[in-house]
């Protein structure tokens, strides 16, 4: 009776402990990921600034909207000159991944400087493609974005050129 128990405590090591250690060895080895990485980050380049063109102010002063189609609109007593100072919608490039959402958050109001004094009031509103869309495919979409230029009479406002900055937010999802 003994030898048959040493017989079987041979097997078992012989056979049961390689396996054993084996499958130990292989979990050990392995690598497990328990987060996919993050998506690549959304990247931004302006290709194109927001232009209201040249017009002539009255007394009361107005309104102009650029469209993201390029369109100009002018209200008020404001007059639309073409003294070779283009109108124009801004644009950028999104790179973004395939098939993501894409929202587009507009900043505040923003307050812009005259050259000879004054300040206009600069009101961005408006996108194309509408927020929020879908990035179609893996290259560049174009994104064409609008505004609203209050514009005060010619005391308030004196004749020359008006700068300053928009912020605009891009949320990939």
């Amino acid at each position: 009776m003994m030898k048959s128990n040493l017989i079987y405590k041979s097997i078992y090591f012989n056979t049961v402990l390689p396996v054993f250690c084996s499958l130990i060895f292989t979990l050990l080895s392995t690598s497990a990921i328990a987060q996919e990485k993050p998506p690549r980050p959304l990247q931004v380049a302006t290709t194109q600034n927001l232009s209201f063109g040249a017009f002539i102010q009255g007394n009361i002063g107005g309104t102009v909207i650029v469209d993201p189609h390029g369109s100009r609109s002018v209200y008020g007593d404001l007059i639309p000159v073409n003294m070779g100072y283009q109108y124009l919608p801004a644009i950028f490039e999104i790179d973004a991944i395939p098939g993501s959402l894409i929202n587009i958050v507009f900043g505040p109001d923003v307050t812009l400087t005259g050259n000879h004094g004054g300040t206009l009031l600069l009101h961005v509103d408006t996108s194309l493609p509408h927020s929020p869309f879908i990035n179609p495919n893996g290259t560049s979409t174009q994104v064409r974005i609008g505004g609203t230029l209050t514009v005060g009479n010619s005391i308030a406002n004196p004749a020359g050129n008006y700068i300053g900055n928009f912020s605009i937010t891009f949320v990939q999802q």
